[in-house]
């Protein structure tokens, strides 16, 4: 017999983002004993397989969320779906390679029966995805995501549980000791002086997990626009006509390897995982990093008593204006080709519901992708108040999803490590290495 569930208790009202005041959601209450579940692993284990059997149907849900807090609340959520239903869940976090093992997928016709679609709904799993307007929450989809995740026809395909405002996060006691005020960094030479004053006191002034090769496409998708494309609409319309010249990508090329001379990254940039960074900066021993606000949730898990936040993507120079990143982050769709269509639904469902939806996007420190739902953004509240509205900060795409024809954030993963091996050719290989893929990616279009 399924275990009775207790109600999720709520947090008082608290001051959060942009979206106005919410309550803290507390842990979904499963009765389980089980902590630090392993994100690679079987949701729930024995007792999923146990529950499953009341229904005999199991859901293959794949998601590429990092961080241990994050991957941590997503089983139980999945543990309390299957509680509720008797539907188990086989929720699988596969690592850095979640891209690769979606198209691999996708050739041989054999899909999750749920996945995250990870900025991609529309142009990439677009014709695998079922429709979604007809679910309860279509209406409740913030129109500051909507745009993003339906096609030119309206058709929804992901439910987002939250969304995206990517800067760069910051240690802020790091900057304090330093010497640097966040506010003070408007265009990259801004952020070099904060970098050379952070190695000045012997801490790593930009953190990389390069191991993960996720954080070298990040930092490659940080500071391209900012160099490329923003305020740039000849490049804009070059890089999506096929005609763009991809000498002008040494820009983006010599910018990082300056810093890779300067000494501003962890010398096991390379080797050093995702998590590695996040207990860097938890540990107060560097300063920045490329990544998104769930990285300062994951930090704080580790040491609450740092003070985090985070900083646009500076300006190119004085005059032009700095830049916050939107579009899908923890967003789900359903396989229109699943042999559980009506389990999937009541999965969706459920993920939306006002307590979970909240709970998960809370966990991420993101806003809610429903208008319906607030999430507790907690100490992030200030900066999500600060950026989220200011006229003066661009909001742009992640650069590969807008500007770049679909297969190549392959390519600013293995670019980017190069550019940290400090190979003597390397920007002779980075530049012929995006420019042969663009050729022959967008020749496939």
């Amino acid at each position: 017999m399924m275990k009775k569930l207790a109600a999720i208790a709520f947090a008082g009202v608290m001051a959060v983002s942009m979206i106005g005041c919410s309550q803290a959601p507390a842990e979904p209450n499963t009765d389980s004993t089980e902590n630090g579940t392993d994100s690679s692993s079987v949701a729930g284990g024995g007792e999923q397989k146990e529950a499953a059997s009341s229904t005999g149907v199991t859901l293959e849900f794949l998601y590429n969320l990092n961080g241990e807090a994050v991957s941590d609340a997503i089983q139980e959520v999945c543990r309390q779906f299957t509680e509720e239903t008797g539907i188990g869940v086989e929720a699988v976090m596969p690592g850095s390679n979640f891209s690769d093992i979606m198209k691999t997928r996708m050739a041989s016709n054999q899909l999750p029966d749920v996945w995250t679609t990870h900025g991609w709904a529309v142009a990439r799993y677009a014709e695998y995805l079922e429709p979604l307007n007809d679910f309860s929450f279509a209406s409740h989809i913030a129109p500051s995501i909507e745009g993003q995740i339906t096609d030119e026809n309206g058709v929804l395909y992901t439910l987002p549980i939250d969304m995206d405002l990517t800067g760069i996060i910051y240690n802020a006691n790091v900057l304090e000791e330093a010497g640097v005020n966040a506010d003070d960094i408007q265009t990259w030479t801004d952020f070099e002086d904060a970098c050379d004053k952070v190695k000045a006191i012997g801490k790593t002034p930009i953190q990389m997990g390069g191991k993960d090769s996720y954080t070298l496409g990040n930092m490659m998708d940080y500071v391209a626009p900012t160099l490329i494309t923003n305020e740039n609409e000849a490049n804009q319309n070059a890089l999506l006509d096929g005609s763009f010249d991809w000498d002008n990508w040494n820009i983006v090329v010599d910018k990082i390897n300056q810093w890779n001379q300067n000494n501003y990254f962890n010398v096991d940039a390379v080797t050093a995982d995702f998590m590695t960074g996040i207990s860097a900066l938890a540990s107060e021993q560097a300063a920045f990093m490329f990544t998104s606000a769930s990285g300062i949730t994951e930090t704080y898990v580790q040491n609450p008593d740092t003070e985090m936040g985070f900083i646009p993507m500076p300006a190119r120079e004085d005059g032009l204006q700095r830049s916050l990143m939107t579009g899908e982050h923890f967003a789900v769709g359903m396989s229109n080709t699943t042999k559980y269509p009506e389990e999937a639904k009541m999965f969706l469902e459920f993920l939306a519901r006002e307590d979970i939806c909240a709970f998960l996007a809370t966990k991420c420190g993101m806003p809610s992708g429903l208008d319906n739902v607030t999430s507790d953004t907690g100490r992030l509240a200030p900066f999500y108040d600060k950026y989220a509205n200011d006229a003066a900060i661009l909001n742009i795409p992640y650069f590969d999803r807008k500007y770049l024809p679909s297969g190549m954030w392959n390519d600013l993963c293995i670019t980017g490590g190069t550019i940290l091996s400090g190979q003597a050719d390397a920007k002779t290989t980075v530049v012929n290495q995006m420019r042969t893929s663009y050729e022959e990616k967008k020749a496939q279009e």
